[in-house]
């Protein structure tokens, strides 16, 4: 099986959002729809790490498993 590789994106290009139980100093995930079907997840407290990429199916998994207590 192959592996997919993600596409290069600048990550300032990107339209990123919140979780919603962020809190408010700014501590949390953002996401981001990247280029090709996938997903951009990046901690906002520590931007130089920077982000890490996911396919829509694999992210749709991801949060399927955190709503149904799976993971």
């Amino acid at each position: 099986m192959t592996r997919p590789t993600p596409p290069q994106c600048n990550p300032e290009e990107l339209a990123w959002w919140k979780a919603s139980a962020s809190s408010e100093n700014g501590a949390c995930v953002e996401i981001a729809r990247a280029p090709e079907s996938w997903v951009a997840v990046r901690d906002s407290k520590n931007l130089e790490m920077g982000l890490t990429m996911t396919t829509n199916r694999a992210w749709a998994s991801f949060i399927k498993g955190l709503t149904t207590g799976s993971l």
